[in-house]
């Protein structure tokens, strides 16, 4: 039977490259975004008919995230795999931050994958699965004043809080943390580093991590493109 895997924060960037190179692989995958006109141009570029399954919500909202669990489940029957995707950053540091927007990162960055996590356990006990949580360097090293970094601490700190937890179910979790990456984040920090992976450079470490054989888990995997000493 073809596994199942939700994806936040699918439609652009790692999640979306992500949910290609799962489709392309026969999983079926639901993704989930805020702007539910990104969703359907990305659904309609795959080709990918019912095996896609795109739904519209806030990361960081505990109804959203629920429906959209329900949803999978309900339509597909299982749930396999589960990629906390969804996240952004700040331009500027802490001092330059409007607190509103401080709070709707940390909710996105911090909350999000909690929430996830708590409504996909359930289904990925049943099923033996994973648990695949998109970090970042900076969640390795501090910058000054950079509240993002600080998000991604704590989403570290997440995934083995949580493997500690589901370890006993087998039950697999992983850490994905990349350093510079082409894509929308650099939109406001004026383009894109000379150095940079790419989204689908990224996927295929996810895909690593997802396609490993029973009884082997990838806890922390940490990948910089070639040049970058930070």
């Amino acid at each position: 039977m073809e596994p199942v895997t939700l994806i936040t924060g699918g439609s652009s960037g790692i999640g979306a490259a992500t949910a290609r190179a799962l489709l392309k692989q026969g999983h079926r995958v639901a993704i989930t975004g805020r702007d539910a006109g990104r969703l359907a141009a990305f659904a309609a570029s795959t080709g990918a008919g019912e095996r896609l399954l795109t739904l519209a919500g806030d990361a960081g909202d505990e109804g959203h995230v629920a429906a959209a669990v329900r949803q999978v489940v309900d339509t597909w029957g299982r749930l396999d795999t589960v990629i906390a995707n969804a996240g952004y950053s700040l331009p500027g540091t802490l001092e330059d931050h409007d607190p509103a927007a401080m709070r709707a990162m940390v909710l996105t960055n911090v909350l999000g994958p909690a929430l996830l996590v708590r409504e996909t356990l359930p289904h990925l006990r049943e099923s033996q699965g994973r648990i695949v949580i998109v970090g970042s360097v900076a969640g390795t090293r501090n910058t000054p004043g950079n509240l993002y970094s600080v998000t991604k601490w704590a989403a570290h700190a997440l995934a083995e809080n949580v493997r500690l937890l589901v370890a006993k179910d087998r039950v697999g979790v992983t850490v994905v943390a990349p350093g510079v990456v082409d894509t929308p984040f650099w939109e406001e920090r004026g383009g894109t580093p000379a150095t940079a992976l790419t989204a689908e450079q990224v996927a295929e470490t996810i895909l690593f991590a997802v396609n490993q054989p029973e009884g082997v888990d990838i806890n922390n995997v940490v990948m910089r493109p070639s040049g970058q000493t930070g």
